[in-house]
């Protein structure tokens, strides 16, 4: 079981320092004090270090850290795609929360209400402009690797695009034909791309390391990535409420196409079909509905199901990894990292 004494949660917090110097000194900053430098500084540059340094696990940089450890190089030669990885996070958790018209975030107003909409955009683009300056400016990777490491970015960002635009497609039309096949081509896109996959095997790019390790990591981490997804959605649905406040069970409310979901209104019989589609539809926000909507998931088996997923998931990718020739140390906190991806409890 994940512990707070875990090898990846010791690996968190042994770098949470070091990444959030390399992210910091990478957020968008102004480039001349000019005479428009203190009203930039309050509609973009100040909105966007607020946002990036006020929080996070710091999961995907961490990945990418590992990543170089992994195949024997100094962690340190990743600051760069690991501040790249982040900052692409914080312009995707913007621009969600807009999508998703969401309130909170981080126990915060979203900096779409705080700042308004408009430049709640406008920010998270500058953001994304500064995924791209942070590698291009890395001097200590020669221009072969950084060009590699652009081309990982483009992908990880059209992947995640692809899988958002399923998301909210899915979600405008109202549909619910979505296969379990369909929900996990999503998932993986949306999320095991960037939050796993490319920080490992960019990290492992920065750090020299071979096709055979680059590509085992990006395997390794598809998996866990995906198994991450899983996890969350379930933490939604039977996690800590009084941790989660007002997300809890919000992807029943705002009708989100996730694997219990989909399972669910498969395996249901008619009524417990029409009944859930009925909450889902609902957009309702009472406490009753939502139980009622967990119990009829559970009732079969589509709770059980996920999670067990999820553990097959990560099963394959420990077995995968014990073969890939790694530095041990950092295989055993890559492991530590599959089972906190399923075990965690936030």
């Amino acid at each position: 079981m994940a512990s707070a004494d875990s090898a990846f949660v010791a690996y968190l917090r042994q770098h949470r320092e070091e990444i959030d110097k390399c992210v910091g000194a990478r957020v968008p900053a102004i480039a001349s004090r000019d005479a428009q430098a203190d009203d930039l500084d309050r509609y973009l540059y100040g909105p966007a270090a607020r946002f990036v340094m006020a929080g996070g696990k710091r999961t995907r940089p961490a990945l990418c850290l590992l990543g170089a450890h992994a195949v024997g190089a100094p962690e340190e030669r990743a600051h760069s795609v690991a501040a790249a990885v982040e900052l692409f996070q914080a312009c995707a958790l913007i621009h969600d929360d807009i999508a998703d018209k969401s309130e909170l975030r981080r126990g915060q107003p979203c900096l779409h209400i705080a700042e308004g909409t408009g430049i709640a955009i406008n920010v998270g683009d500058g953001i994304l402009v500064s995924v791209v300056s942070a590698i291009l400016a890395d001097d200590s990777l020669d221009q072969t690797t950084r060009l590699r490491l652009l081309d990982e970015i483009v992908v990880m960002e059209n992947r995640t695009l692809e899988g958002q635009a399923l998301d909210l497609g899915w979600a405008r039309d109202e549909r619910w034909d979505i296969s379990d096949k369909d929900y996990l081509a999503m998932a993986t896109r949306k999320t095991a791309y960037y939050s796993a996959a490319i920080p490992l095997a960019m990290g492992a790019i920065c750090g020299g390391g071979t096709e055979e390790q680059i590509e085992g990591l990006r395997s390794f981490g598809m998996s866990c990535g995906l198994a991450f997804q899983l996890q969350d959605d379930l933490l939604n649905l039977v996690g800590d409420a009084s941790a989660q406040g007002k997300d809890y069970r919000s992807d029943i409310t705002e009708g989100k196409r996730t694997l219990v979901m989909v399972w669910a209104l498969r395996h249901l019989d008619d009524a417990g079909r029409q009944e859930l589609l009925g909450i889902l539809a609902s957009k309702t926000s009472d406490d009753a509905a939502l139980a009622r909507a967990v119990e009829l998931a559970e009732s079969c088996g589509a709770l059980a199901h996920a999670q067990a997923y999820a553990q097959e998931l990560v099963g394959t990718a420990k077995s995968n990894l014990n073969s890939l020739p790694i530095d041990a140390d950092a295989r055993k906190v890559l492991i530590s990292m599959a089972d906190f991806f399923v075990e965690r409890a936030s």
